[in-house]
């Protein structure tokens, strides 16, 4: 794992693919941070391409990913994971020399190896996963400071050139990331528990929670919207990220089954010590956590 110093290098054209919650605020944060680049936009939908075009960030608006490409020193897609590498097979002969094409999916492993094998022998591809955002999406919630003292993983292929990841990974320090360079296997395990799992646990006891009198909801405080925020992200988006990662979670399910399993053990038992162990543990591992930038 690397962690790099806060050089920088400058692209003079980036481009945004799918320019969402994401996508549009890289774009807000790069107008912030470096006001002489030009911001390029490709989105799908028609009126998402005219909400952009009145935008004061944003120099081009674009019909086609591979008119959007053309002349990009950095391409960055920020499509759902299943999308992602579709698109850059799509956009590949339109990439000019040397261009770097990164994105900000929350899988990695079968992501980067095949839009790796997507790329033309002139261009490259890093993988990228900003830590940021809320389980709202669109382009209406972006944020210019989104990516502000968040964590960032890079995570290039064994054959990726150092000079090019270096590049990525000033890109994002710019922005205000912390940044550190990790194997996509390495990466998906990561999130597979920190970001993934807890998304599970949070839907699944909602679903749980469904099944009892509806009146309940309204007594619910704020313990449970705390616990519960994150179920509100998008089931869509949330399956592809399952399916992409779908080993590495299954493996952090059966941690926490052991771990429940050991809870529930010690609480039919009346062993009030080990439950006390427990929630300890637990306490102590949650105040050890870096504060959110929204919480600074």
């Amino acid at each position: 794992m690397h962690l790099y110093p806060d050089n920088r290098d400058v692209f003079e054209q980036i481009t945004v693919l799918a320019p969402g919650l994401l996508g549009a605020s890289v774009g807000m944060a790069v107008a912030k941070h470096s006001p002489s680049r030009k911001i390029h936009v490709w989105a799908r939908r028609a009126e998402t391409r005219v909400q952009c075009e009145l935008l004061e960030w944003c120099h081009a608006v674009h019909s086609a990913a591979e008119e959007a490409v053309k002349g990009a020193d950095l391409v960055i897609i920020c499509s759902p994971v299943e999308t992602i590498a579709p698109l850059v097979e799509r956009i590949a002969e339109h990439l000019k020399e040397g261009a770097i094409v990164t994105d900000v999916g929350s899988t990695k492993s079968l992501l980067c190896h095949n839009a790796k094998a997507a790329m033309p022998a002139h261009a490259f591809f890093v993988g990228s996963h900003p830590m940021a955002g809320s389980e709202k999406s669109g382009l209406e919630y972006a944020d210019r400071d989104l990516f502000k003292q968040r964590p960032c993983f890079v995570t290039p292929l064994p054959e990726t050139p150092e000079t090019v990841t270096e590049q990525v990974v000033r890109f994002w320090m710019e922005l205000g990331m912390q940044v550190c360079t990790i194997s996509p296997e390495t990466h998906d395990e990561i999130v597979a528990y920190i970001s993934h799992l807890p998304h599970i646990l949070a839907s699944t006891l909602c679903a749980a929670l469904q099944k009892k009198d509806s009146k309940w909801r309204h007594f619910a405080g704020a313990g449970l919207r705390d616990t519960t925020r994150i179920a509100s992200g998008s089931p869509i988006l949330w399956k592809s990220i399952l399916e992409q990662n779908r080993e590495e979670i299954l493996r952090a399910l059966d941690t926490f089954e052991d771990e429940i399993h050991h809870f529930r053990s010690a609480l039919a038992n009346r062993e009030w010590f080990e439950v006390s162990n427990l929630l300890e543990h637990g306490k102590h591992y949650r105040d050890s956590l870096s504060p959110d930038a929204t919480e600074q």
